[in-house]
């Protein structure tokens, strides 16, 4: 039987022969992550359960991330919890602030996550790694509990939806408008439940970051996973990261490929040769339009960075831009990478000192403002640019607030003039 990469996936994780869409199954899980947010409920039940040791303390993950460096008493506690139950475990990828990045970054970037893999995560956007060719869902934190006990989840095997990209990319077009351009078509419940496949000739020659952002932006269409086929871009990017576990991730690449006559819920295919730079406008990442439209949407706020638009080549994007200019008088502009190893290359590279030259901040690794953590909550009547992944009423702070979603290039020129502007005007 003809199967999809991600069917592959999940019957290789599980004792079955065969697999079909809307069966129920039990699989071993190669990772299971939590954040200070979700992993103290999973502790809490873990521990009700009565288990005293965790089923493998390489394959969990603890990153406190959303508020932290703690913001507040109770968000120290749940940072508390994640410590003091990773040196009970023995938890190896216990990542404390200084070590610690935005989770979906740091993942890949540590080489925890290869293609094939099979990746649960008590928050919504672990569906990221699919970028790499595993497949990768969010959870809840008792789904989660029981991943810590024994290495195995529930799932319902998910129908594949296939998104072909075909055409030329123009100037500053990149991987967030990509996924913005296609909620923007399907809308926020258009692939509600189904893995979305990208593929097509715009895919092949996508960079490893902007591939990041397109299936960590998977979830707002309502795919529980957003996968790529593996590739020589996928390799060199894990020869980079995996160390000597190299070679075994090279020998079943050939295998991550969807099958000639595997079934596919739908299929959409999109020529984005004459895509412009998007922004998806309040309150839904579906409501999208040409950034080029937006001329008179005047900001308070512009953020950079996020698990979607955080890493290196973001931060470069927006330093080239802001490079000898200043951000526009009255607006704030946060920038925040998405890791301290992206953290100290922007350092090293004079990316940081161009955003404080330029009047902005550069902040400490953290999810922060993108969740209305903290570093950059609105107030009522406030309006803000960022290239986070979600714009639902009151996300960032006030439900009297706007927030826009766009690219770093997009985010970088705006900040200059004080309006939603298009890279190419400035």
């Amino acid at each position: 039987m003809p199967y999809t990469i991600a069917e592959k996936i999940l019957l290789a994780h599980t004792n079955g022969k065969s697999i079909r869409p809307g069966e129920f199954i039990e699989a071993r899980v190669d990772l299971a992550l939590g954040n200070d947010i979700t992993a103290p409920f999973a502790i809490e039940e873990f521990k009700k359960s009565g288990a005293k040791k965790v089923f493998n303390n390489r394959k969990i993950a603890l990153v406190p991330d959303h508020f932290a460096p703690a913001k507040d008493l109770k968000s120290a506690n749940q940072c508390k919890i994640l410590a003091q139950f990773a040196g009970e475990q023995k938890i190896e990828n216990y990542f404390e602030v200084g070590c610690m990045g935005i989770e979906h970054a740091l993942l890949p970037e540590k080489g925890l996550v290869s293609p094939g893999d099979l990746v649960i995560g008590a928050d919504s956007h672990t569906c990221t790694y699919g970028a790499l060719g595993a497949f990768a869902t969010g959870v809840g934190s008792t789904d989660l509990a029981r991943a810590f006990i024994d290495g195995r989840c529930w799932f319902k095997v998910p129908e594949t939806t296939r998104f072909i990209f075909k055409g030329k990319l123009k100037k500053w077009v990149g991987g967030k408008d990509l996924i913005l351009y296609t909620i923007g078509q399907i809308g926020v419940d258009g692939a509600t439940g189904k893995v979305m496949e990208f593929c097509g000739p715009v895919i092949d020659k996508l960079s490893m970051d902007d591939r990041f952002t397109m299936s960590n932006m998977a979830i707002e269409a309502g795919g529980v996973s957003g996968i790529i086929e593996p590739d020589n871009i996928t390799l060199d990017f894990m020869k980079k990261v995996s160390g000597k576990k190299f070679a075994a991730i090279a020998k079943k690449i050939g295998f991550l490929k969807g099958d000639p006559g595997a079934r596919y819920e739908k299929v959409y295919e999109y020529d984005v040769s004459g895509l412009e730079p998007v922004v998806a406008c309040p309150h839904l990442p579906s409501n999208v339009r040409p950034a080029s439209e937006l001329g008179d949407i005047k900001l308070d706020q512009v953020v950079i960075g996020s698990c979607t638009n955080g890493r290196i080549s973001d931060l470069k994007t927006a330093a080239k831009i802001l490079k000898g200019r200043k951000v526009k008088a009255g607006l704030r502009l946060i920038v925040i990478p998405a890791t301290q190893m992206i953290y100290l290359e922007a350092v090293k590279e004079g990316f940081a000192g161009i955003f404080v030259e330029a009047g902005g901040v550069f902040s400490t690794p953290t999810c922060g403002p993108c969740l209305g953590g903290h570093v950059g909550i609105l107030t009522e009547g406030e309006r803000c640019l960022a290239t986070t992944n979600r714009n639902f009423i009151g996300r960032m702070g006030s439900p009297k607030s706007e927030l826009y979603l766009t690219s770093p290039a997009v985010a970088a020129a705006s900040a200059i003039k004080g309006r939603i502007t298009h890279p190419g005007r400035l």
